[in-house]
């Protein structure tokens, strides 16, 4: 079985005992053996800044992609949030946008006004949302629950206490979170949960420490119409210097995260990384520092504001890619860039690939 077809089969799936859809084969991602050797540029490219109608498109915020329809689904900040398909991308063409769905309120439930989606998970049939917050009742952090592909909201959910806005403490206006990874599950009889990340420290934390939290769903209860539990999952080390973020999460393989991170120091420098981390146990409060570093523009990327970060397409000879896409902001001086990424010494394929996105 493939992941995404966990992510996207629709209520036929059933996440604990039951078997899932069938019929594909494992996908993973390889990391660079040794690490040292680092990641090459496989491609790069533009998409476009206006749709067939000519109306601005931009502010990708996150990324998923299902090898098996050769989709790409990249969801935007700008205003409300919108969902874009994209197509093309196995045959190594440039992209086509194929439809863009508006996020939108629901029976009985009223999405505000204005959200800032930054996370999205794509499970069963339904989209998953972090929405970033800005220190004000009408903009608060929130995890949203949409049907897909319609678009229409389900359910929000409000972060703990810790994490909203109070007297020195709770996320930085415009500080998270930023992404959010659906994470398989390990036993049988459990199910997967959703990892949520805060791009800066929260206002009473170290510094360079940025948290993580898992949202589970208790054994027998159903997660397309239950409300997830939030609890704390520890945090990751962000690198030394002002202005560091992390802007999203991909896991390569069991207790492993891929950490995209950025730094922008004006007037015009932009620095990317991408960083291995250990998953910190569940319930931890501390913090777990990277076990590799990579520097992406050092190896090609172009210097822009990258934020998106999934399972790409395979290359023709089969080589697995890691695929990255940068928010134009509806900038002038940025652009809405894709690119794939492989290892430039490739390790061992080592577990299914879990997608999100963030």
């Amino acid at each position: 079985m493939r992941w995404s077809h966990l992510l996207s089969a629709g209520l036929a799936v059933v996440l604990w005992d039951l078997p899932l859809q069938a019929g594909t084969t494992p996908a993973s991602i390889s990391l660079p053996c040794p690490l040292s050797s680092g990641w090459e540029v496989a491609r790069q490219l533009e998409l476009p800044r206006r749709n067939a109608a000519g109306e601005p498109i931009g502010g990708f915020s996150a990324a998923y992609y299902d090898g098996d329809l050769d989709s790409l689904w990249l969801l935007s900040d700008l205003p409300t949030g919108t969902v874009s398909r994209w197509g093309g991308l196995a045959a190594g063409t440039a992209p086509s946008l194929l439809e863009q769905i508006p996020l939108r309120s629901g029976p009985g439930r009223r999405l505000p006004a204005t959200i800032d989606g930054e996370g999205f998970v794509y499970l069963a049939g339904q989209w998953w949302v972090a929405s970033e917050g800005r220190r004000s009742p009408e903009r608060p952090p929130q995890l949203f629950r949409f049907n897909a592909p319609g678009g229409t909201l389900l359910d929000a959910f409000d972060l703990p206490e810790a994490w909203r806005p109070g007297e020195g403490s709770g996320l930085a206006s415009n500080g998270g979170p930023e992404s959010l990874l659906l994470l398989p599950r390990t036993d049988r009889g459990q199910a997967p949960s959703l990892l949520m990340a805060s791009e800066h420290p929260l206002l009473q934390d170290p510094p360079r420490q940025v948290r993580l939290l898992r949202w589970t769903w208790p054994v027998g209860t159903n997660p397309l119409q239950a409300a997830p539990t939030p609890t704390p999952h520890g945090a990751l080390l962000l690198p030394r210097g002002d202005g560091w973020g992390l802007t999203d999460l991909l896991t390569p393989g069991p207790g492993q995260l891929l950490g995209l991170l950025r730094r922008f120091e004006p007037p015009d420098r932009w620095q990317i990384r991408l960083a291995l981390y250990p998953l910190p146990a569940a319930g931890s409060t501390g913090e777990a520092a990277p076990l590799a570093e990579w520097d992406l523009i050092a190896g090609g990327l172009a210097p822009d504001n990258w934020e998106a970060l999934s399972q790409g397409p395979p290359l023709p000879d089969g080589r697995p890619t890691m695929l990255l896409v940068s928010d134009d902001n509806l900038s002038p001086l940025q652009t809405n860039r894709l690119a794939l990424l492989i290892p430039r010494d490739r390790c061992t394929s080592m577990a299914p690939a879990v997608e999100h996105h963030g």
